[in-house]
Protein backbone atom coordinates (compact mmCIF):
# COMPACT_ATOMS: atom_id res chain seq x y z
CA UNK A 1 0.00 0.00 0.00
CA UNK A 2 2.82 2.41 0.86
CA UNK A 3 4.41 1.86 -2.54
CA UNK A 4 1.09 2.50 -4.29
CA UNK A 5 0.62 5.81 -2.47
CA UNK A 6 4.17 6.83 -3.35
CA UNK A 7 3.73 6.16 -7.04
CA UNK A 8 0.33 7.87 -7.06
CA UNK A 9 1.85 11.04 -5.61
CA UNK A 10 4.90 10.94 -7.87
CA UNK A 11 2.74 10.58 -10.96
CA UNK A 12 0.88 13.79 -10.08
CA UNK A 13 2.35 17.03 -11.54
CA UNK A 14 1.57 18.68 -8.18
CA UNK A 15 3.81 16.22 -6.31
CA UNK A 16 6.16 18.95 -4.92
CA UNK A 17 3.22 20.87 -3.49
CA UNK A 18 1.68 17.70 -2.04
CA UNK A 19 4.96 16.78 -0.35
CA UNK A 20 5.43 20.31 0.98
CA UNK A 21 1.91 20.39 2.41
CA UNK A 22 2.39 16.94 3.97
CA UNK A 23 5.69 17.99 5.55
CA UNK A 24 4.09 21.09 7.08
CA UNK A 25 1.17 19.04 8.41
CA UNK A 26 3.49 16.45 9.94
CA UNK A 27 5.62 19.17 11.56
CA UNK A 28 2.50 20.63 13.18
CA UNK A 29 1.45 17.13 14.22
CA UNK A 30 4.79 16.58 15.95
CA UNK A 31 4.38 19.85 17.83
CA UNK A 32 1.02 18.64 19.15
CA UNK A 33 2.59 15.30 19.97
CA UNK A 34 5.16 16.94 22.24
CA UNK A 35 2.35 18.87 23.93
CA UNK A 36 0.50 15.59 24.44
CA UNK A 37 3.52 14.06 26.14
CA UNK A 38 3.74 17.00 28.52
CA UNK A 39 0.01 16.81 29.25
CA UNK A 40 -0.61 13.08 29.70
CA UNK A 41 -0.25 11.80 33.28
CA UNK A 42 -0.25 8.59 35.29
CA UNK A 43 -3.99 8.77 35.92
CA UNK A 44 -5.01 9.34 32.28
CA UNK A 45 -5.21 6.49 29.77
CA UNK A 46 -4.54 8.22 26.45
CA UNK A 47 -2.71 7.70 23.16
CA UNK A 48 -1.57 9.94 20.32
CA UNK A 49 -2.72 8.38 17.05
CA UNK A 50 -2.33 9.96 13.61
CA UNK A 51 -2.34 13.49 15.02
CA UNK A 52 -5.21 13.04 17.47
CA UNK A 53 -5.35 12.51 21.22
CA UNK A 54 -7.43 9.42 21.95
CA UNK A 55 -8.81 9.23 25.48
CA UNK A 56 -9.87 5.79 26.69
CA UNK A 57 -13.08 5.22 28.61
CA UNK A 58 -13.28 2.81 31.56
CA UNK A 59 -13.41 -0.79 30.33
CA UNK A 60 -15.74 -3.64 31.21
CA UNK A 61 -14.92 -6.08 33.97
CA UNK A 62 -14.24 -8.91 31.51
CA UNK A 63 -11.56 -6.74 29.89
CA UNK A 64 -9.91 -5.99 33.25
CA UNK A 65 -9.90 -9.63 34.28
CA UNK A 66 -8.51 -10.95 30.99
CA UNK A 67 -5.77 -8.31 31.04
CA UNK A 68 -4.85 -9.04 34.65
CA UNK A 69 -4.90 -12.81 34.14
CA UNK A 70 -2.65 -12.77 31.09
CA UNK A 71 -0.29 -10.17 32.52
CA UNK A 72 0.09 -12.18 35.73
CA UNK A 73 1.20 -15.25 33.78
CA UNK A 74 3.43 -13.35 31.38
CA UNK A 75 5.16 -11.12 33.93
CA UNK A 76 5.94 -13.93 36.35
CA UNK A 77 7.21 -16.16 33.55
CA UNK A 78 9.42 -13.44 32.06
CA UNK A 79 10.82 -12.46 35.48
CA UNK A 80 11.42 -16.05 36.53
CA UNK A 81 13.47 -16.76 33.40
CA UNK A 82 15.04 -13.29 33.18
CA UNK A 83 13.83 -12.82 29.61
CA UNK A 84 13.50 -9.04 29.50
CA UNK A 85 10.95 -6.40 30.44
CA UNK A 86 7.17 -6.17 30.35
CA UNK A 87 4.51 -3.47 30.57
CA UNK A 88 0.83 -3.28 31.45
CA UNK A 89 -1.69 -0.56 30.57
CA UNK A 90 0.49 2.54 31.14
CA UNK A 91 3.77 1.69 29.39
CA UNK A 92 3.99 4.20 26.54
CA UNK A 93 5.35 2.86 23.26
CA UNK A 94 6.70 5.58 20.97
CA UNK A 95 6.76 4.71 17.27
CA UNK A 96 7.62 6.92 14.30
CA UNK A 97 4.34 8.81 14.28
CA UNK A 98 2.24 7.53 17.13
CA UNK A 99 2.39 6.99 20.90
CA UNK A 100 0.50 3.95 22.20
CA UNK A 101 -0.25 2.45 25.60
CA UNK A 102 -0.84 -1.24 24.79
CA UNK A 103 -2.77 -3.46 27.17
CA UNK A 104 0.27 -5.72 27.55
CA UNK A 105 3.73 -5.67 25.99
CA UNK A 106 7.11 -7.39 26.27
CA UNK A 107 10.66 -6.43 25.27
CA UNK A 108 13.50 -8.92 24.90
CA UNK A 109 16.47 -8.74 27.24
CA UNK A 110 18.59 -7.02 24.57
CA UNK A 111 16.09 -4.18 24.17
CA UNK A 112 15.41 -3.91 27.90
CA UNK A 113 19.09 -3.31 28.67
CA UNK A 114 18.66 0.31 27.59
CA UNK A 115 15.79 0.93 30.04
CA UNK A 116 16.32 2.77 33.32
CA UNK A 117 14.19 3.97 36.19
CA UNK A 118 13.17 7.20 34.46
CA UNK A 119 12.30 5.64 31.08
CA UNK A 120 8.88 6.87 29.91
CA UNK A 121 8.98 6.41 26.13
CA UNK A 122 9.67 2.84 25.08
CA UNK A 123 10.72 1.44 21.69
CA UNK A 124 8.68 -1.03 19.67
CA UNK A 125 8.13 -4.18 21.77
CA UNK A 126 8.72 -7.72 20.60
CA UNK A 127 5.24 -8.79 21.72
CA UNK A 128 2.02 -6.80 22.10
CA UNK A 129 -1.48 -7.68 23.31
CA UNK A 130 -4.56 -5.56 22.68
CA UNK A 131 -7.95 -6.48 24.15
CA UNK A 132 -10.86 -5.44 21.99
CA UNK A 133 -13.58 -3.06 23.13
CA UNK A 134 -16.37 -1.45 21.15
CA UNK A 135 -14.46 1.82 20.74
CA UNK A 136 -11.01 0.38 20.03
CA UNK A 137 -11.79 -2.45 17.61
CA UNK A 138 -11.01 -0.52 14.42
CA UNK A 139 -7.84 1.00 15.89
CA UNK A 140 -6.60 -2.37 17.16
CA UNK A 141 -7.41 -4.22 13.94
CA UNK A 142 -6.39 -1.59 11.39
CA UNK A 143 -4.17 1.24 12.65
CA UNK A 144 -2.17 -0.56 15.33
CA UNK A 145 -2.12 -3.78 13.33
CA UNK A 146 -0.32 -2.03 10.45
CA UNK A 147 1.85 0.18 12.68
CA UNK A 148 3.08 -2.63 14.90
CA UNK A 149 3.97 -4.73 11.86
CA UNK A 150 5.74 -1.83 10.17
CA UNK A 151 7.89 -1.31 13.27
CA UNK A 152 8.88 -4.93 13.63
CA UNK A 153 6.70 -6.06 16.54
CA UNK A 154 7.23 -9.76 16.00
CA UNK A 155 4.04 -11.01 17.62
CA UNK A 156 0.62 -9.44 18.11
CA UNK A 157 -2.24 -10.97 20.07
CA UNK A 158 -5.78 -9.61 19.69
CA UNK A 159 -8.12 -10.83 22.41
CA UNK A 160 -11.89 -10.94 22.05
CA UNK A 161 -13.34 -11.31 25.56
CA UNK A 162 -16.90 -11.84 24.31
CA UNK A 163 -15.99 -14.79 22.11
CA UNK A 164 -13.14 -15.82 24.42
CA UNK A 165 -10.73 -16.06 21.50
CA UNK A 166 -7.05 -15.18 21.15
CA UNK A 167 -5.91 -14.29 17.64
CA UNK A 168 -2.16 -14.73 17.23
CA UNK A 169 -0.43 -12.78 14.47
CA UNK A 170 3.25 -13.32 13.69
CA UNK A 171 5.65 -11.29 11.60
CA UNK A 172 7.71 -13.63 9.38
CA UNK A 173 11.47 -13.18 9.56
CA UNK A 174 11.51 -12.84 5.80
CA UNK A 175 8.55 -11.10 4.26
CA UNK A 176 6.96 -7.79 3.35
CA UNK A 177 6.32 -6.59 6.89
CA UNK A 178 2.80 -7.99 7.01
CA UNK A 179 1.43 -10.18 9.79
CA UNK A 180 0.47 -13.78 9.21
CA UNK A 181 -2.37 -15.25 11.26
CA UNK A 182 -0.85 -18.10 13.27
CA UNK A 183 -4.22 -19.18 14.60
CA UNK A 184 -7.45 -18.32 16.39
CA UNK A 185 -7.35 -20.10 19.72
CA UNK A 186 -10.32 -20.77 21.99
CA UNK A 187 -11.11 -22.58 25.22
CA UNK A 188 -9.49 -26.02 25.21
CA UNK A 189 -6.55 -24.81 23.09
CA UNK A 190 -3.07 -23.79 24.11
CA UNK A 191 -1.30 -20.83 22.54
CA UNK A 192 2.47 -20.83 22.20
CA UNK A 193 4.29 -17.51 21.94
CA UNK A 194 6.96 -17.27 19.25
CA UNK A 195 8.55 -14.15 20.78
CA UNK A 196 8.72 -15.20 24.44
CA UNK A 197 10.74 -18.43 24.53
CA UNK A 198 8.83 -21.30 26.11
CA UNK A 199 5.76 -19.25 27.05
CA UNK A 200 2.78 -21.53 26.44
CA UNK A 201 -0.57 -21.06 28.15
CA UNK A 202 -4.06 -22.54 27.98
CA UNK A 203 -6.52 -20.05 26.51
CA UNK A 204 -8.92 -20.70 29.39
CA UNK A 205 -6.32 -19.28 31.80
CA UNK A 206 -6.92 -15.83 30.31
CA UNK A 207 -10.67 -15.90 30.91
CA UNK A 208 -11.15 -18.07 34.00
CA UNK A 209 -9.61 -17.30 37.40
CA UNK A 210 -9.39 -20.91 38.57
CA UNK A 211 -7.70 -21.93 35.31
CA UNK A 212 -5.39 -18.96 35.67
CA UNK A 213 -4.31 -20.02 39.16
CA UNK A 214 -3.73 -23.57 37.93
CA UNK A 215 -1.59 -22.32 35.04
CA UNK A 216 0.28 -20.04 37.40
CA UNK A 217 1.14 -23.02 39.56
CA UNK A 218 2.76 -24.71 36.57
CA UNK A 219 4.81 -21.60 35.79
CA UNK A 220 6.15 -21.04 39.30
Amino acid sequence: MTANIFYTVMSDPAAPFIVEAAAAALAEEQRRRYEFREWVSDDIKAEFINGEIVLHSPVKRQHLEASANLYRLLSIYVDKHDLGAHGHEKAMVSLTRNDYEPDICYWSRDKAQSFHGDTILHPAPDFVVEILSRRTTRTDRVVKYADYARHGVGEYWIIDTKKRIIEQYVLPATGDGTYVLQGKFESGDEVNSVSIPGFTIPVSAVFDRAENIAALGRIV
